[in-house]
């Protein structure tokens, strides 16, 4: 499977369960909202209880107080009643509309309310009836006996009490139900929140650190491919997978066959180019050493015959003979640099430049060499280094007080170097030119002076990484500046 699709898939479970737990908690939150609207309705409908059955009351105490007193200010509660009592009924019975059993209730109620306030009509119109003829009227002394001595009235007050508790009690269990599934709903969002806020953060995580692993994994594999082939070990990393990165690990591969395949093409190639070099620089020195033995043999076979001018010219040719030979060597020696890899060992350098001092500076030199640090490094390259500078100090010194010193100055990732000689200096215009192969500023007949060795030190240096430059002017000396790392 693909990185890609992976991923998508990780995002996508992600999604779907914020999703699902966007939607549920939006659905308990309506059933919150409902028991909460429920709740608000439900205060509102005691609340209306108290206030319709307040207003029946009062207008049962005004009907009393009337038949008591004959004032007819005790009706004012009455008549009050009359008007505000339906339109209580009215609002009550849209708040309990969704309730069948509280509005049959409420009808009853309102019948039973209906009936009293007839009953109370009638006494009431009876009694009025009375005062204006100044007499108990028969109707009004019918009513009298048959209905309030009875406690008709009386009856239906209680109905319309009992009724009104009954209602009241009703909603009271119902809004406490209510109020029950609203804390319930509540700790359910909180629930279903948690619970889905955990998932949604477990999937993310652990399909982030798969991802992440699986990557990490399987990269640490191309990286530790890398760091072989750049050792020289041309392994092969297996990689099943078919996505994104296996396009890489293929290509890491491919780069390791080839690679493997051209070290080794190249090896061979190096193994033949040694093996000529050294069948060349022998077949080369057998004419040479011909070419000596030819003049050996006219010296010795014609002896007092040979004129001086043809002596000069005997003479100069062992010299181009010797030169030839040192150009062989130091040619082997150019091309020897980047084929060898000198192991690396432990190195006092001032032991070392005290050896090459016994061999290549006389005696008539002054030599100063300053204190010099220990390295770890390849000793046959630092001894090349050295051995050309300081024999072509000696060779490019001036006849009176030669002198050679030595200097070391330790920098951040390396020694820089200076060997400096009171010789006979180098024109600036030379100074680039010096380090090219078979470039000398000495006489071609001279047999010490090939052109090599400033070129093998230049390469050496850059196979170090490292730097060399040259301060000097004509009848100055020469100062040779050179960088070594410390490992």
């Amino acid at each position: 499977m693909r990185l890609s699709t992976l991923i998508f898939l990780g995002f996508s479970v992600v999604i779907v369960l914020s999703l699902v737990d966007s939607y549920v908690n939006n659905l308990l939150s309506d059933k919150v909202n409902q028991n909460i609207v429920f709740l608000t309705r439900s205060e509102a409908v005691i609340r209306n209880s108290s206030r319709l059955h307040k207003s029946i009351i009062e207008m049962q105490s005004g009907f009393r107080g009337y038949l008591l007193t004959d004032e007819q200010e005790f009706l004012q509660p009455y008549f009050s009643g009359l008007k505000v009592i339906p339109r209580l009924f009215n609002e009550q019975r849209a708040l309990i509309k969704e309730s069948d059993v509280q509005s049959r209730k409420l009808d009853s109620i309102a019948r039973l309310h209906q009936e009293w306030i007839n009953y109370a009509n009638s006494l009431i119109e009876a009694k009025k009836e009375s005062l204006e003829e100044s007499r108990v009227s028969n109707r009004y002394q019918y009513l009298f006996e048959n209905k309030l001595r009875k406690q008709v009235g009386k009856k239906i007050n209680d109905n319309i009490a009992s009724i009104f508790r009954r209602f009241d009690r009703l909603e009271y269990q119902v809004r406490e139900n209510r109020r029950d599934q609203l804390l319930l709903s509540i700790d359910r969002t909180k629930t279903f929140s948690f619970i889905f806020s955990m998932l949604t953060v477990a999937v993310g995580v652990m399909s982030g650190i798969y991802i992440v692993l699986l990557i990490s994994r399987r990269i640490k594999q191309m990286v530790n491919l890398a760091e072989s082939i750049s050792k020289g070990q041309f392994i092969l990393v297996k990689d099943n997978k078919n996505d994104e990165l296996t396009s890489l690990s293929n290509s890491l591969n491919i780069m390791s066959t080839e690679l493997s395949k051209n070290i080794s093409e190249l090896e061979k190639r190096n193994r033949e180019l040694n093996q000529f070099a050294y069948v060349v620089s022998h077949d080369l020195k057998a004419p040479i050493r011909g070419i000596y033995n030819v003049v050996q043999w006219i010296e010795e076979d014609l002896g007092e015959e040979i004129s001086s001018e043809m002596r000069k010219y005997l003479n100069i040719i062992p010299q181009r003979i010797n030169r030839m030979e040192d150009l062989i060597h130091g040619l082997l020696d150019y091309a020897r640099i980047s084929r060898d890899k000198p192991v690396k060992e432990v190195v006092d350098v001032n032991i070392m430049l005290q050896g090459i001092a016994e061999m290549l500076v006389p005696e008539s030199f002054r030599l100063n060499i300053d204190k010099m640090p220990v390295l770890f490094t390849e000793k046959i390259r630092l001894e090349q280094v050295f051995s050309n500078l300081i024999s072509n100090a000696v060779k490019y010194s001036k006849g009176e007080n030669p002198a050679i010193e030595i200097q070391s100055e330790e920098k951040l990732n390396a020694f820089q170097f200076k060997v400096i000689d009171n010789g006979i200096g180098i024109d600036p215009q030379y100074h680039s030119k010096i380090f090219e192969i078979f470039q000398t500023l000495r006489e071609k007949h001279d047999k010490e002076s090939t052109g090599i060795g400033l070129a093998i030190v230049k390469r050496i240096i850059e196979e170090k990484q490292s730097t060399i430059k040259v301060e000097s002017e004509p009848g100055k000396g020469t100062a040779f500046i050179f960088t070594w790392p410390k490992d």
